[in-house]
């Protein structure tokens, strides 16, 4: 199960993020999200379980819990939606209401 954890500090790196959630089953990854630019932490991250039962346990149990003195959030990870490619939900110069087109 793949499980989304916010509200990180910037600190938190992807060993500690494993290692939160080792105690209640084995992490299949733990990965934290960062910046493509400067490489730092976004504070968020994403950790996959191998059980789904250890998982739901992880999930309550964590919820809620202080790290490096910052309420976590976690919960199931939603699936990750798909985005249309540049431009294709934007007006077209070239979409048959040209300007010209109507002017004379």
């Amino acid at each position: 199960m793949n499980i989304f954890v916010s509200n990180l500090s910037f600190n938190v790196q992807n060993e500690d993020l494993k290692d939160f959630f080792t105690p209640y089953g084995e992490v299949v990854s733990a990965k934290i999200i960062t910046d493509r630019e400067t490489g730092k932490s976004r504070g968020f991250g994403f950790v996959e379980m191998a059980d789904e039962a250890a998982s739901q346990k992880a999930i309550v149990e964590l919820d809620g819990a202080t790290v490096e003195n910052r309420t976590i959030s976690v919960s199931v990870a939603k699936p990750k939606e798909e985005r249309s490619s540049r431009g294709n939900d934007r007006g077209n110069f070239n979409n048959g209401r040209s300007y010209n087109q109507n002017r004379y």
